[in-house]
């Protein structure tokens, strides 16, 4: 494994455990029990991956390499026990912790698995494709969240908070032509930077997308 392929497996584990955080974060506040907290975690972090690599005609690179599916389960048994000890993490005047941690750990994730999907596209033959790694990258980036918040009884994440699936596609289109124009590597980096941007700034600065006014 060269350099480069070293940084690219780093920022999968990553965003893995990112995503599994994040999921376990949300199966914990459902009430569920450490089984269904791990099984959360591991969808969140696993899920758009695989539906990406099935779109791809491959055998999905969380069953391949099982590591991602273990730091998945180790993540989520982490977060369990930490908040299973200091459950106040979750009550109080604490509870801001709960949204700014899953804002945290969203925006880790997006921002490195839309750029990560995009390179899929590319690896598996279609760099030419714009349309298909954009839409690939917005798979990988938001799929396992929206698997995640189905599986919990929520409203999809993507469709009612903050800008997110908007976050995602301009950080697939600035991969693709960062990748065309100065290489592999910075692409990814900076475009998952521009996704966790967006995300943060969208939060700060309370940015939605227009909603339709409420019927009476």
């Amino acid at each position: 494994m060269n350099i480069q392929d070293s940084i690219i497996f780093f920022m999968e584990i990553l965003g893995t455990i990112a995503f599994a955080a994040s999921g376990a974060m949300v199966g914990i506040r459902k009430r569920m029990d450490i089984f269904g907290i791990c099984v959360l975690g591991v969808v969140t972090a696993v899920g758009g991956g695989m539906t990406r690599d099935v779109i791809l005609g491959k055998l999905p690179s969380a069953l391949e390499k099982p590591v991602y599916v273990g730091v998945s389960v180790a993540t989520a048994l982490a977060i369990f026990i930490l908040l299973y000890i200091k459950q106040d993490l979750l009550s109080g005047r604490l509870g801001t912790f709960y949204d700014k941690a899953m804002l945290g750990m969203d925006s880790v994730g997006l921002g490195i698995f839309t750029s990560l999907g995009v390179m899929s596209g590319i690896d598996n033959g279609y760099p030419d494709n714009t349309f298909l790694l954009v839409f690939i990258g917005m798979l990988t980036g938001v799929g396992g969240g929206l698997m995640r918040d189905i599986m919990a009884g929520e409203e999809p994440y993507i469709f009612v908070k903050h800008i997110y699936a908007c976050a995602s596609l301009v950080g697939g289109i600035c991969c693709v032509w960062l990748y065309r124009s100065i290489g592999r590597l910075p692409a990814v980096f900076i475009a998952a930077f521009v996704v966790m941007a967006i995300r943060f700034l969208a939060a700060h600065f309370r940015w939605n997308l227009p909603h339709p006014k409420t019927l009476s």
